[in-house]
């Protein structure tokens, strides 16, 4: 990463990456936070599972 950019020129970047994303429905957000909470959940009952043993 280039750490010599002014303000301005790192914000005209991020600025082109978002637009070039897809956008976000909330169908979407909720489908994801969704699989992101259910796999949390699974981790912790691996943590837990190899604690015991």
């Amino acid at each position: 990463m280039n750490y010599k950019i002014s303000f301005q020129e790192r914000t005209k970047l991020g600025m082109e990456m978002l637009s070039k994303q897809s956008p976000v429905t909330l169908e979407g957000a909720r489908a994801q936070a969704k699989r992101l909470s259910q796999a949390s959940q699974s981790k912790v009952k691996k943590q837990r599972c190899n604690a015991i043993l």
